[in-house]
């Protein structure tokens, strides 16, 4: 199903191709359009992934770069039955998360340095079992490839502004498609977002609770970074719209003019899923506390652990000299 869903989606994204296409240079126009959509579809399927982490300047680390964290992905992916995934840190203040790759086996999941900072150890295992939930629901094709196709459409959309006015243009839609592609480009973005459907995240919010073990630590979690999302400035992010979509929470400030084209499903509600999912699994009610039951994949060190998130610092992890480490990199 994931896979005809994607499929339905690059034939719609190849069909606005060839129509912006024809309209800038006629039925020439729409060939070229058809032959650069062809090879952006395979070159999107390849390496989207990459293309996206790069957008956001992720750095790749691994067990010696940042222990805490890539063993906590490692285990929570051992949990979830899935290869481990390349792991990723975003320099970037605000608290968000995303996952890309387009199968299990060659994803790849991120987060920012404010989320891996601002969380607990609790709740950062909440987001990174959403990721690869989204991971093992194949989720992560459609995302990449959707955000990388709509970027490549607003790029069209600048050659229509550029060369629809040519009187000379086979099409004769001139100015007439001019404004067409002024009109249609922000409405691209808007279909590249509802395409991606926002039950995919009630469904990995879900599965990534059963995935950690304790839905409030989830909960808790996007309370937490959906407050700071529209307070703290992404950049890349704002300067990317099409790839909102991939994070857990929108990561695009400001209110969204209306709910109905909105890429994530209403915070509170949300919450209020696994909070009611929290109650059918017998898991403690209220965000994740200090006397929440230790079955996440950390089980066995929960005492050092519950300590360790009393003196601020959510690793649980102290350097050479004996001071607190701020985050998973030291």
């Amino acid at each position: 199903m994931n896979y005809f869903r994607t499929a339905i989606l690059l034939a719609g994204m190849t069909a606005l191709f060839m129509g912006v296409g024809f309209m800038i240079g006629g039925q020439g126009g729409m060939l070229i359009a058809l032959l650069v959509a062809a090879g952006m579809n395979v070159f999107s399927y390849w390496n989207s992934d990459r293309m996206v982490l790069s957008m956001y300047g992720a750095r790749e680390v691994d067990r010696a770069s940042a222990p805490d964290y890539y063993s906590m992905v490692e285990e929570l992916a051992a949990r979830a039955q899935l290869p481990m995934p390349r792991v990723y840190i975003m320099d970037n203040p605000q608290p968000n998360a995303f996952a890309t790759g387009r199968n299990p086996a060659n994803a790849a999941v991120a987060a920012t340095t404010g989320l891996l900072n601002s969380l607990s150890r609790e709740e950062v295992a909440g987001v990174m079992a959403h990721e690869l939930a989204h991971v093992k629901n194949y989720d992560t094709l459609t995302m990449t490839i959707t955000a990388t196709l709509a970027g490549a459409i607003s790029m069209l959309a600048n050659f229509a502004m550029i060369f629809g006015g040519n009187r000379n243009n086979n099409s004769g839609f001139g100015i007439i498609g001019t404004i067409a592609m002024m009109i249609l480009a922000p409405l691209a973005a808007m279909v590249v977002q509802m395409a991606v459907s926002r039950s995919r995240e009630y469904e990995a919010d879900k599965l990534g609770a059963e995935i950690c073990g304790q839905p409030m630590w989830l909960a808790s979690a996007l309370a937490k970074i959906s407050n700071a999302a529209h307070a703290v400035p992404n950049m890349p992010a704002e300067h990317n719209p099409a790839t909102a979509h991939m994070f857990i929470i929108n990561p695009l400030s400001g209110e969204r003019m209306d709910s109905l084209f909105s890429t994530h499903p209403a915070t509170e509600n949300r919450i209020a899923a696994l909070q009611a999912l929290a109650q059918q699994m017998g898991a403690s009610g209220g965000y994740a506390s200090t006397t929440a039951p230790q079955s996440g994949p950390w089980a066995g060190s929960g005492t050092a652990r519950l300590s360790s998130r009393r003196s601020g610092n959510p690793w649980g992890r102290r350097d050479a000299g004996g001071g607190e480490r701020r985050g998973p990199w030291g």
